[in-house]
């Protein structure tokens, strides 16, 4: 796939050192002479592209009108919010990112911009420090569906309220799917009739209502909390 990365900055330099250990094509668009002189010590020559990311010329000099995803990584927000309003309007980009740099700004990268996914930093790192602090131990792997569903993992210990209850007597939140238990080192497909030992691993998949409740379920026993095990 064809990435073009308007902006040379840490961020840029990283998504690109990525999207090329993974076999993409990608260039990076960038005036501004130190980052260019870092740039050339960061990433191959070929993937250099030296010009002002909102002027037109240089956009298409840089392949803009065969680009499937344009990543809008300036330090400026109106240049990103720019980009992107252009980058769709004039040449059609399929697929458009936007970083943005100040938080208060964060309600304007939405469609009137033509902005498919807005990375702000400030609200992903809130939201990992509280879904790590909703969830206890259990671990997210991925995230689905742009973060509407996660891949979460939890190793199950002593006196987590799912031990010994087989699966179809368990209460498991809507939105969630057992995908897999790992036991002794083990793949174990999960049936009706299956019930979880200490050390299980579990594997599912849930929403961030359905993975709060299966970190209930899963997770060290809360001694404040009644012994029950929500049994249908």
């Amino acid at each position: 796939m064809f990435v073009l990365i308007a902006g040379g900055g840490r961020t840029a330099t990283h998504l690109a050192t990525l999207l090329l250990t993974r076999q993409h094509e990608v260039r990076v668009l960038e005036h501004r002479r130190d980052v260019l002189a870092r740039l050339h010590h960061e990433l191959p020559t070929e993937v250099i592209y030296e010009g002002n990311p909102i002027d037109p010329q240089a956009l298409e000099q840089a392949g803009i009108r065969q680009a499937k995803v344009l990543a809008a990584c300036t330090s400026v927000d109106e240049d990103n919010l720019a980009l992107c309003f252009f980058a769709r309007t004039r040449y059609n980009v399929p697929r458009i990112i936007a970083w943005v740099n100040n938080p208060r700004a964060a309600w304007l990268f939405d469609e009137k911009f033509h902005v498919d996914v807005a990375l702000n930093q400030a609200q992903i790192f809130s939201s990992l420090i509280e879904e790590e602090m909703s969830l206890g131990d259990m671990m997210t792997l991925l995230k689905l569906r742009r973060g509407r569903y996660s891949l979460v993992e939890e190793k199950i210990p002593p006196g987590a309220r799912a031990l010994g209850i087989a699966i179809k007597d368990l209460r498991l939140p809507p939105n969630s799917v057992i995908a897999t238990i790992i036991r002794h080192g083990q793949i174990l497909i999960p049936r009706g009739d299956t019930q979880f030992e200490v050390g299980d691993e579990v594997l599912a998949i849930a929403d961030r209502e359905g993975a709060e409740e299966l970190a209930g379920l899963f997770g060290r026993p809360d001694p404040s909390a009644p012994n029950n095990a929500q049994q249908a």
